[in-house]
């Protein structure tokens, strides 16, 4: 033992260095052995789900996959086959996975599926705009919008993941409690914002759109990997001193919030007999008044000119409220007059929440926009974290259309809420 304690005295460097990396060496391991356990109780819930007994004559539910492999810098398709695969074919379900090789392929994919009882996106952000673009451009999305749509976060940037479920610091605990929570079945209705361009085809969103300085000095941040946690300040740093000062103009029209309608009973009352119907038929072919056109009252349109360091379109998705009583999206309009330290600072805060409005910034309600941008505008729009030509848009909000997966506790906290 005394000369174990030489030895380690006299090589105290090589020593120190043995045992951090044997520290290291542990903690991995127990880190790697926890996943396990996470891995193990998730598949031993939904084993649950796919040991319960249902009608020979009833068909399995069939879920359509659509994964990305390239989200998470080319990680997405290994987690998803160790953490979300295995929950979902022990479930019980017809599970088919679509792959896809290239950026805008989900939308074309969306137009050739058929029907299915299940939705699921496995990606990130860029994943999630692509499919429900692709599913509201469909001549039948009235039928296939009410279909439930699952999302497993695997991508670099998950916004709806904040709002679907709890935050964890594990990434295995956050994939299968989004795995599980597509099994639970509860869901809520987000907001959805159709973007359309003069010729474009309309692009959809269930987060918004950014048009700024914040965005572009944004999408520059990894470019300064090397000054690691400085990356982001270096990026809106040097974005300021390039070009000061940065005035965004633009002309905006738009509607009010509009009164939110009852919601529609899921299920539709039994049709009636044949002679009830008949006897409805002939009473109102016999004694139907004449109809007048009624006059259609003018929109209420407001007009704004504006010149902003950046201009953000929201949905109320991120603050989701089940309980609200008007429908509406946030257009938060930043304050030009902000000095370069600010703005460094402001957009080190952008890069954790995109579409907060921060204070001294004009904030309004709308449920319908036009942005008209002056002639010869250069730059993109960043739509859902995926960049887009700058151009004149409409954008309008399609409240409550599509009905996304949660975890129950999330959804209780909007009920209280």
């Amino acid at each position: 033992m005394a000369k174990v304690l030489a030895a380690l005295r006299s090589h105290w460097k090589k020593s120190t260095f043995g045992a951090c990396l044997l520290g290291w060496g542990g903690h991995w391991l127990y880190g790697k052995h926890c996943d396990n356990l996470l891995r193990r109780a998730a598949c031993q819930e939904a084993q649950a789900f796919g040991n319960q007994l249902i009608p020979a004559t009833e068909p399995l539910k069939k879920a359509t996959v659509f994964l990305n492999p390239a989200a998470c810098k080319g990680k997405a398709g290994n987690l998803f086959e160790k953490n979300a695969a295995p929950i979902l074919h022990l479930s019980g379900l017809d599970v088919t996975v679509v792959k896809t090789d290239y950026e805008g392929q989900a939308k074309k994919l969306l137009e050739l599926m058929e029907s299915t009882d299940l939705i699921i996106i496995a990606g990130g952000d860029g994943t999630v705009q692509e499919v429900i673009t692709g599913l509201l451009r469909r001549a039948d999305e009235a039928a296939f919008s009410k279909i439930p749509i699952g999302f497993i976060p695997l991508g670099k940037t998950c916004t709806l993941s904040h709002t679907l479920y709890p935050e964890s610091t594990n990434q295995v605990q956050h994939i299968t409690n989004a795995t599980l929570a597509i099994l639970k079945g509860e869901t809520v209705p987000l907001d959805v914002l159709q973007i359309k361009g003069e010729k474009e085809q309309p692009v959809f969103a269930v987060s918004g759109l950014r048009w700024g300085s914040y965005r572009d000095a944004g999408v520059k941040v990894s470019k300064y990997w090397y000054l690691g946690p400085l990356k982001t300040k270096a990026a809106h740093f040097f974005s300021a001193f390039k070009e000061w000062p940065q005035k965004h103009q633009a002309a905006l029209m738009y509607l009010g919030p509009t009164e939110r309608p009852p919601e529609e009973p899921e299920e539709k009352p039994s049709r009636p007999p044949l002679y009830v119907r008949l006897y409805r038929r002939l009473r109102s072919y016999w004694s139907s008044p004449k109809e007048f056109p009624q006059e259609v009252a003018p929109e209420d349109w407001e007009e704004l000119k504006l010149s902003t360091i950046e201009l953000s379109i929201a949905t109320r998705n991120r603050q989701l409220d089940l309980t609200r009583t008007e429908d509406f999206m946030d257009i938060c309009i930043e304050a030009e007059s902000v000095s370069k330290g600010e703005f460094v600072n402001r957009g080190s805060q952008k890069m954790h929440d995109p579409h907060t409005c921060r204070e001294g910034s004009q904030c309004i309600q709308a449920s319908r926009c036009i942005l008209q941008l002056p002639e010869g505008t250069e730059g993109s729009f960043g739509i859902d974290n995926e960049e887009y030509e700058a151009m004149p848009v409409e954008v309008k909000l399609l409240p409550r259309k599509l009905r996304f997966f949660c975890d129950p506790r999330m959804r209780e906290q909007m009920l209280q809420a």
